[in-house]
């Protein structure tokens, strides 16, 4: 067997990968820098510049309506001027035509920038996750990661589209109301906005209830996605119903979604009562503003004129709007701080393989690989899977790796391929450290093989020219071939053009692999990775594409992770893994005269190799 690790977090060798996992759960609800999230909306200065002019001139000319109806009311009605009043009812017309189209401009803005940054969080986050070594993702939920991008991302859609503009719009048409309710009656002002301060410091409380709910919210989602994806695919509603869990499995769905309805009440009736009371307050206050300018006239004052109440009440209005969404806005604030929070710890991930900025392209590749003391462990704290490891692969050979489960065969193989990166010792090719290579030109040298096979849903064409965009239909089909899959392909009703369906699930086992062979043919990398990549063929079809691998071979340097001693025995090179460490190298002739592991090893696999006899090479895996 080989020792990649698993998606449960544990290696295929039996060695520990990075114990903790990232659960949504865990992330705090800490502060978040505003000053972050206001650089997202940077490359969009000049749209935002022309944003806020708009919401400048749609503040200023809110505020005048108030002012054009205390003339009507104190002078063209009392005055009878049909002239004055025309003029001031056209300009109220010409207000209310000039702000819409401003809205309509100001929605249109704000919302194209809001999508483009949501673009770039997207990208990003997706971006750095392909930097991540495949060590991430052997310790974290594939359903995690899809509720980062989808769920976390998506929930922010509001803020950034149209809440960073409904604030500063709602603090602009405040900030001119408030003048202007100063201008026409400070008294009636100062009744008005005292409670203000009670109230935004009462919007906090609940904002900060609600950020730490939305927090265990999405991790609730997290799980959830975490829980379809793996229960709903094929081979999670094959093993359900297989091992009769199904019904099990609707339980835990109804648990999750359960708990999650229960966590949405929460959040969505966090604070409800004292913000209920804060609109109730808001309500009362025009009244008591006709109260308190009723008192005022009745003692004698400074008198109030009509025409200023109502302008005053009309204000008022203005007013107590934006300064509900505001506090309104200042929740939905606050609980987006969380995904924020979650998008960004996903951006902050340390990138523990990444191109050096002095890499330069592998050119003119022959194939020579050395490991020079390489050791490596998956985690701080665990014990080493490969320990002060050195080889030398010469260009055009083939090295066979053989050892116990756990002996770190698979692991060595994927350091060639900097899938990993050794804590110690350095691995070159050519002569040149591997980090020292562009992560492209190193991809394009080193071609993989895997035992588990993956296929996109997709065609069969598209699967194998994913290796290779620029391929024709004439070098697929060549390689298709080579791999023993071709007359396969041909006999299918739409040929190269069928989709191979969730994971190839189409096709059998030994069908997929010889379409993941194909593609890493069509590759044509000068340096091989056969991690058992026949291991899933029978007899038959394990001599066909062992024919075509071997054609492959000629004249590339290839490393065998193999449990059949027929594909061992023929290696240019054995290495015989024991714990970490290369126990004995050479031949199949010189490692069988050593009478050492290897020839223990081979006395185990002939046994199994007998006519009739099941596992072969078991000895070997």
């Amino acid at each position: 067997m080989s020792s990649q690790p698993s998606a449960d977090g544990r290696s295929r060798e039996g060695r520990h990968a990075p114990a903790q996992e990232l659960r949504p759960e865990d992330i705090p609800a800490g502060p978040v820098s505003l000053k972050r999230i206001g650089r997202l909306f940077v490359p969009y200065r000049l749209r935002l510049g022309g944003l806020l002019g708009l919401i400048f001139v749609s503040a200023g000319l809110g505020v005048v309506n108030p002012f054009l109806i205390r003339a009507v009311l104190d002078d063209a009605y009392p005055h009878r001027d049909t002239t004055l009043l025309t003029l001031l009812v056209a300009g109220m017309i010409v207000l209310s035509i000039t702000t819409s189209v401003i809205g309509v401009a100001q929605t249109w803005i704000s919302n194209q920038v809001g999508q483009r940054v949501m673009h770039d969080l997207r990208a990003s986050v997706y971006a750095h996750l392909q930097r991540m070594s495949l060590a991430f993702f052997t310790r974290t939920r594939t359903g995690e990661v899809q509720s980062r991008i989808a769920n976390d991302i998506g929930g922010i859609d509001s803020v950034v589209t149209s809440t960073a503009t409904s604030i500063v719009q709602n603090v602009t048409t405040v900030v001119a109301v408030v003048v202007a309710m100063i201008l026409l009656d400070w008294r009636l002002a100062a009744f008005s906005l005292f409670l203000l301060p009670f109230f935004v410091w009462l919007t906090r409380r609940v904002g900060e209830q609600r950020r730490r709910i939305q927090s265990v919210r999405q991790g609730r989602l997290a799980d959830m996605s975490t829980l379809v994806e793996e229960s709903l695919s094929v081979s999670g509603i094959l093993l359900g119903k297989t091992m009769g869990r199904a019904p099990e499995l609707v339980r835990r769905f109804g648990g999750e979604s359960r708990e999650l309805a229960e966590l949405e009440v929460r959040a969505r009736m966090a604070g409800r009562w004292r913000m209920a009371s804060v609109q109730m307050s808001f309500a009362i206050m025009p009244a008591a503003v006709y109260w308190f300018a009723g008192e005022s006239i009745a003692s004698g004052g400074h008198a109030i004129t009509i025409g200023t109440v109502v302008a005053f009440t009309t204000l008022q209005t203005r007013v107590l709007f934006p300064i509900q969404s505001l506090l309104s806005v200042g929740l939905e604030v606050q609980t987006s701080l969380a995904l924020f929070g979650r998008i960004f710890e996903y951006l902050d991930l340390p990138i523990d393989i990444s191109e050096r900025p002095t890499a330069r392209p592998l050119q003119g590749v022959r194939g020579d690989v050395r490991l020079t003391d390489v050791s490596f462990r998956y985690a701080e704290g665990v014990s080493w899977t490969l320990r002060e490891v050195n080889a030398e692969i010469p260009a055009g050979t083939t090295t066979a790796l053989v050892g116990e489960t756990g002996s770190g065969k698979t692991t060595l193989a994927y350091l060639v391929a900097r899938l990993y990166e050794p804590q110690r010792g350095w691995v070159s090719i050519d002569g040149v450290d591997i980090r020292d290579a562009t992560l492209a030109s190193l991809a394009s040298a080193v071609g993989l093989v895997s035992q588990e096979t993956y296929l996109f849903h997709a065609s069969i064409r598209e699967n194998l020219r994913f290796a290779c965009p620029q391929a024709s239909d004439e070098e697929i089909e060549q390689a298709a071939r080579a791999a023993q899959i071709h007359e396969l392909i041909s006999s299918l009703p739409d040929g190269y053009d069928t989709p191979v369906g969730e994971r190839g699930y189409r096709f059998s086992g030994g069908e997929k692999q010889r379409i993941a062979i194909a593609r890493t043919i069509l590759r044509n990398p000068p340096v091989l990775i056969l991690d058992e990549a026949t291991s899933a063929l029978d007899t038959d079809t394990e001599r066909a594409v062992q024919l075509a691998l071997d054609e492959l071979s000629l004249g590339r340097t290839t490393i065998a992770i193999a449990h059949r001693l027929s594909t061992i025995r023929d290696a240019d090179q054995i290495l015989v893994l024991d714990d970490g460490r290369i126990l004995e190298r050479g031949s199949h002739e010189e490692l069988l005269d050593l009478e050492g592991r290897y020839a223990a090893l081979v006395r185990g696999a002939a046994l199994d190799e007998r006519p009739g006899a099941e596992g072969a090479s078991a000895a070997l895996a």
